[in-house]
């Protein structure tokens, strides 16, 4: 079935159950994968279990502050796990738990269409058009 059409059969069965914004899992999920981090924070613990200092190298713009929050809010989502070791120092590492492995291959589809439609996207911005999908023509002539 052509993926356009299974979209729109999945957004018909999801009005038909009524307007549940907390109940709606495209918007719940999303809300919180859609953040600024959290899909970063995926992709880089899909190479392994890290540490949080690891992490902070990683992406050096997250504020330590909003690792830790953006890291707790996938635990408690049952996406990341949260090791600590009891050392002197505790040790403490993260990775992905086997429901965040299993968001890797929709995250990777994601992030191939990201890729190859980035150039397109920043286009379309750069000439304020609200179709991407030509951009043949300079945006003084779109009617």
């Amino acid at each position: 079935m052509d993926a356009r059409i299974a979209l729109g059969l999945k957004f018909s069965e999801w009005l038909a159950m009524g307007h549940d914004p907390g109940g709606c899992p495209v918007r719940n999920l999303l809300d919180r994968l859609g953040d600024r981090w959290s899909m970063l924070l995926l992709c880089a613990l899909a190479q392994g279990p890290k540490r949080f200092s690891v992490l902070a190298r990683v992406i050096p713009d997250i504020s330590k502050r909003m690792l830790s929050q953006t890291l707790r809010s996938l635990e408690t989502d049952g996406l990341v796990l949260r090791d600590v070791q009891p050392t002197v120092p505790p040790s403490v590492t993260y990775s992905l738990t086997p429901l965040g492995e299993s968001f890797a291959s929709p995250l990777l589809g994601l992030v191939t269409w990201a890729e190859a439609n980035f150039d397109v996207v920043r286009a379309a911005r750069a000439q304020g058009r609200s179709d991407p999908g030509d951009l043949s023509q300079p945006s003084s002539q779109v009617s």
